[in-house]
């Protein structure tokens, strides 16, 4: 029997997955995994029982995924189940800007109680007539699973796309429409577009990236979306570029205190409703559930953030699932602690290598021990 604890209002849908093996619990120290959406576990402890955290979404910045992979933590995301969510509030917010809408709304309001309306709006629309998408460029950075599907729908919508992503590979190129122009470097992006959405992860490398030196590459009065993170833009570039006019509009699904408080029309915030969508919070739980059963139940990763993948598919006889440092020589300890015909299977990520082994023979795990050797679990 396996305990799961929860933190925010994960789907019912996802949680019903769990089979009679697994009991829900509310204290995270009895759980042997966690499924969780934003909660910030940053200043947790952990206990010893919990094996894995399963995030019901893709962004693990809520998550200290270093200090997982030192207590032989596994942290699982679940990319690509909220894309379809994200990409259509994307096109969404490229529409609020085109048109105009959010200040058309607001204007609309102020007509409340007035007489004589259908004639006030249609004397003062004028000042709220928009653009069309259709026959503009869009330019999107990160072809991900986000990324990828906003491409493919706005050439539906009649835009041309160039696309950039600084990892291209034959994944993305197979879901990607043939017609879509992918460039290696961004210059060869920035000056082409009259819309540029951003699909990248935050991290070291992409922080700030979308700066002074970026919008200088820009069109005048281009629309910028940032439906990633809030870390990716140079907040003071940004409101500058804002200011020159530059930017003409800014779309984001991430506020922070500097752009929000701001208060400029030009700029519209949404309140971080990317994956709020009834089907994308199925789909991002039963990815997390079914990620975190797997490991638990068969030793078997996919979609970690923080260990390399590996899978020996269901278990049929015992298995032996071994973390440890790259260094730590575990493999030989693993082929010294099982019969001779045991299959193993060994991936090496960083400074982390995990270890898969099964056997119908004999396996003994007190031979695998040692500076380096973080967990080891025996399956049966």
């Amino acid at each position: 029997m396996y305990n799961i604890g929860t933190f925010n209002k994960i789907s019912p849908v996802g949680l019903s997955r769990l089979t009679d093996n697994y009991a829900l619990v509310e204290d995270p120290d009895a759980a042997n995994g966690i499924i969780l959406r934003s909660y910030d576990m940053h200043e947790m402890d952990f206990s010893d029982n919990l094996l894995a955290i399963g995030r019901a979404g893709a962004g693990t910045n809520n998550i200290p995924v270093d200090k997982c992979a030192e207590q032989g933590i596994v942290v699982f995301n679940a990319p690509g189940a909220n894309a379809n969510a994200v990409k259509e509030l994307c096109l969404a917010g490229m529409l609020l800007a085109a048109r105009n809408i959010p200040a058309g709304l607001a204007w609309a309001k102020t007509l409340v109680g007035s007489e004589g309306v259908g004639k006030l709006i249609e004397k003062g629309k004028g000042q709220f007539a928009g653009t069309e998408i259709m026959g503009k460029t869009l330019g999107i950075i990160g072809l991900g699973a986000i990324g990828v599907l906003v491409a493919n729908a706005a050439e539906q919508l009649g835009m041309k796309v160039i696309g950039y992503d600084a990892f291209y590979g034959t994944k993305a190129a197979h879901a990607l429409s043939p017609t879509v122009k992918v460039v290696e470097d961004l210059k060869d992006l920035y000056p082409h577009c009259d819309y540029i959405s951003i699909h990248v992860p935050a991290n070291d490398q992409t922080k700030g990236m979308v700066n002074r030196e970026a919008f200088d590459q820009m069109k005048d009065g281009v629309v910028f979306l940032n439906f990633s993170r809030d870390k990716l833009m140079n907040d003071d570039d940004l409101l500058a570029a804002i200011d020159s006019g530059k930017v003409a509009r800014y779309v984001t699904d991430f506020a922070d205190d500097t752009v929000l408080n701001a208060d400029k029309e030009q700029i519209i915030v949404l309140p971080h409703l990317g994956a709020s969508s009834a089907e994308a919070e199925d789909n991002c739980a039963s990815m997390a559930v079914d990620q975190v059963m797997d490991y638990l139940e068969n030793g078997n990763i996919v979609n970690s953030v923080n260990y390399p993948a590996i899978s020996m598919g269901p278990k049929k006889a015992t298995r032996l699932s071994v973390i440890a440092k790259a260094d730590a020589g575990a493999l030989e300890k693993v082929s010294a602690a099982c019969d001779a015909n045991a299959d193993i299977m060994s991936k090496t990520q960083g400074d982390y290598t995990v270890i898969l082994a099964e056997t119908a023979g004999s396996i003994d795990a007190d031979k695998i021990s040692g500076d380096g050797i973080i967990r080891v679990r025996v399956i049966q």
